[in-house]
């Protein structure tokens, strides 16, 4: 059985408003949250919904009491077999049009967006054909701006897509025959209004070229409003589908109803589908385990996480026993306000926005914080505060032994000094420290390929003792030229020394005479 929280008690109960300060801070904390709307956003902005005594099936009963029996007649797929009710349809819808284009997004559209712009809206479905949750800055999937460009499976760029309309967009027209869509205009407004149905553009001119090649005309269709009618199905199904089942997979952790009395069969299914996958959750619990007279904390927010929360002036049925958790009775504006008025004063580091001064001398907001947790920034390099301004030459180093080769840094591998395999040497910039003298520690090979090496007066005894005094000083072309030199070529890896000596001495033949042997000594 659902909790109930009537709003008009919000001031005389102390439960009530300690049930709603918690919700309120439930929503601040979570991070993946789900809203399915209905009409009942929009009431407050002069749109009627469907069932209430005001509503839109009333209305449409009392102007056409002999063409439906029902309101709901007026908004089923069957409408279009008989022409009289086709024209009601048309004459009511652009009535309905013209009320909707001078409405304004209400307090919930506009809680919705902010979800959204706090980085907390996982997705927004709604049943409404107003297209206000665009106007408040949430891509709807009727959107033009949501088709997708290129040819592919999906029709739309579900990614992008932050409101799916699970009803369609009274602001955009169908064909009957090709189904192409345009925006809807003041022109098909207008012969709406007289119940005359507009011919599609893209079916006229086809049969237009037609005929002028000599060809048989093709039948042209009309426009329609692109909305969905009962027993239809919808042009963006498997869209939706897709867009659902990707959701149901990044797992809610709370769910929230507004302004819908739950009757459509499909909308019933979608909605249990949520409900049941946010029970799911992790810290999800028994709402009634939470008890109303201790005030909400970090601690017990754990049991508010994967909750569901139905937000309508009427309760929901029984059969949502178990699947809805809280019933916030009153209008969903005066709840949404209560929300954000609790959630800037639990948290007002949500709320931050970091501003500049531009040329012009006002403030312009230069960056909005939308993380819910702010923490402050460390010192750079692990420096303690009040030492980031120091030069680093005036800070002592302090001495440390060398580390051991498990806890080496990676630019101190024994890649970084070239004696690896070339694919995985790292090209860093060679610092100061790296430029040694070479001559004066009398390396060899120390500079790179192409060097010629000064020869000094070397012995003539052998070959070692020749490169022991070989040293690198200075390039071809330099003040050595002319003296004997030894020139290294190659690469590092496979280094080549040509070393140009003087002829050899000869040595005089020793003689061929063999040493008397020990016998003859003894003898």
């Amino acid at each position: 059985m659902p909790v109930t929280l009537n709003l008009d008690n919000y001031a005389a109960e102390t439960s009530t408003r300690r049930t709603l300060a918690s919700l309120s801070l439930a929503v601040a904390k979570c991070k993946k949250i789900v809203v399915v709307t209905g009409a009942g956003i929009s009431c407050s902005c002069g749109i009627p919904d469907f069932r209430s005594s005001d509503g839109l099936y009333a209305l449409v009963k009392e102007q056409y009491p002999d063409v439906v029996l029902k309101g709901r007649d007026l908004f089923d797929a069957s409408l279009f077999r008989d022409s009289t009710s086709t024209a009601v349809f048309y004459t009511f819808i652009s009535q309905l049009k013209q009320s909707i284009d001078r409405a304004e997004p209400s307090s919930t559209h506009r809680f919705v967006k902010t979800l959204d712009s706090k980085r907390k809206l996982l997705r927004s479905y709604t049943q409404n054909i107003d297209g206000l949750e665009e106007r408040a800055g949430l891509l709807g999937s009727s959107s033009q701006d949501a088709k997708a460009s290129s040819k592919g499976k999906g029709k739309i760029r579900a990614k992008d897509v932050r409101n799916v309309q699970l009803h369609g967009d009274i602001h955009r027209v169908r064909c009957t025959f090709c189904s192409a869509e345009f925006p809807s205009t003041e022109e098909h407004v207008k012969s709406f209004d007289a119940g005359v149905a507009p011919d599609c553009p893209d079916c006229l001119s086809r049969s237009e070229a037609r005929q002028a090649r000599s060809a048989r005309a093709l039948k042209v269709g009309t426009l329609r409003p692109a909305i969905v009618l009962y027993d239809e199905p919808h042009p963006l199904g498997d869209d939706i589908g897709t867009i659902q089942t990707s959701d149901l997979a990044r797992k809610p952790d709370m769910l929230i109803i507004m302004g819908t009395s739950l009757k459509v069969h499909g909308f019933k299914k979608l909605v249990k589908e949520f409900a049941k996958t946010v029970h799911e959750s992790p810290n999800s619990t028994p709402s009634s385990s939470f008890s109303p007279s201790k005030t909400p904390n970090n601690k017990t927010l754990k049991n508010w996480t994967g909750k569901v929360v139905f937000v309508n002036k009427t309760a929901p049925g029984s059969e949502w026993d178990g699947i809805i958790d809280y019933h916030v009775q009153g209008d969903s504006d005066t709840w949404v306000e209560k929300v954000m008025e609790d959630w800037k004063k639990m948290r007002p580091a949500d709320w931050e926005v970091q501003k500049r001064l531009d040329a012009g001398g006002s403030m312009k907001v230069m960056k909005e914080v939308t993380n819910a947790a702010i923490t402050k920034p460390k010192a750079a390099n692990g420096k303690k505060r009040g030492m980031e301004n120091k030069r680093a030459e005036d800070v002592p180093l302090p001495m440390s032994p060398p580390p051991s080769p498990s806890k080496r840094r990676s630019a101190e591998c024994h890649y970084s000094n070239g004696e690896g395999s070339p694919s995985k040497k790292k090209k860093r910039p060679q610092s100061r420290a790296e430029c040694v003298d070479f001559e004066g520690r009398g390396l060899l090979f120390a500079e790179t390929t192409n060097l010629v090496a000064p020869l000094k007066d070397a012995p003539t005894d052998g070959v070692e003792d020749v490169f022991s005094d070989v040293a690198v000083k200075e390039r071809p072309g330099s003040r050595l030229a002319g003296r004997k030199t030894a020139k290294v070529s190659g690469s590092r890896k496979n280094l080549k020394v040509e070393v140009v000596l003087p002829a050899k001495r000869k040595v005089a033949a020793k003689s061929t005479s063999r040493p008397p042997s020990r016998a003859a000594l003894v003898r």
